[in-house]
């Protein structure tokens, strides 16, 4: 009697239980929420669902998805203003699991984007930065990169051997940066290097700057539907504009991370 009881309510409980949300978040979000929700799962489901299997399979990155993740204001969607949406950050969680679960090759993408250039330029640079990168970076039209991993020092970036040597006008940036996602592909590098204090400063470098260029890592085993790669850096010049003037040390760079950190997590329940 107490195991025919017990197996009617273990069906009961599977009879309610929602696979897609396992914790019931839905329950917890306002209209607005909702609707964001909503919409971005249909474009993750409809549009980047059909295209995961060839592009994991063969190990290529389709760019056009930036554009598409821009009209849909996924990209820095918690950065206010610069043609950013200015969404919360439930919203941003749930536009990160959404995408994730489609494939963690795309959420990384998108929180790279997000993340780790935007946040960056918007919190620690000037308005003539955020004006002249935000915009193109929330449309897609420019795709941007993270450069702070170094061959010798991944988990331990304090011992960065990337510098930035102070010359007239600017400085001169040496060094590589290793296992970047988007880096193949980007238009915006966000690099940190240290200056001739040892300080850890962030500095915007540009697709077609002198000595600098970026190399593919193939036949990786995850992610394989994002690009990574090597960027280095043989004696750049950059423009003192192009220095992000709001933060030194490693609070710059961890400061991105934790945003970035917040999407991973929502991610995994994607994921999941």
């Amino acid at each position: 009697m107490r195991e025919a009881q017990q197996k009617e309510m273990t069906s009961a409980v599977a009879d309610q239980f929602d696979w897609s949300d396992p914790l019931c978040i839905g329950d917890e979000l306002d209209s607005e929420e909702q609707m964001i929700r909503e919409s971005v799962a249909r474009y993750c489901q409809e549009q980047l669902q059909p295209r995961i299997l060839k592009a994991n399979r063969l190990e290529t990155v389709d760019r056009d998805i930036f554009t598409e993740m821009g009209e849909m204001g996924m990209l820095g969607s918690t950065i206010k203003g610069h043609d950013c949406p200015g969404l919360s950050y439930v919203c941003y969680g749930l536009i990160a699991r959404e995408v994730e679960r489609v494939d963690s090759a795309y959420r990384s993408m998108m929180s790279v984007q997000s993340s780790l250039v935007m946040y960056p330029i918007d919190a620690y640079g000037t308005d003539d930065q955020r004006e002249k990168y935000l915009p193109a970076l929330a449309s897609g039209r420019w795709v941007g990169c993270f450069g702070l991993t170094e061959p010798d020092h991944g988990s331990d970036p304090g011992g960065m051997k990337t510098r930035a040597r102070a010359v007239d006008g600017g400085y001169r940036v040496s060094g590589t940066k290793l296992w970047i996602t988007n880096a193949p592909i980007a238009d915006v590098f966000v690099i940190w290097a240290k200056d001739d204090d040892n300080a850890i400063r962030g500095f915007i470098l540009e697709r077609g700057m002198e000595g600098l260029s970026t190399s593919t890592i193939e036949g990786k085993f995850s992610l394989r539907a994002s690009a990574t790669g090597e960027i280095a850096m043989d004696n750049v010049p950059v423009p003192e504009e192009n220095l992000l003037p709001g933060i030194a040390g490693l609070r710059g760079p961890f400061g991105c991370l934790n945003r970035a950190r917040y999407g991973i997590s929502w991610g995994a329940m994607g994921a999941a």
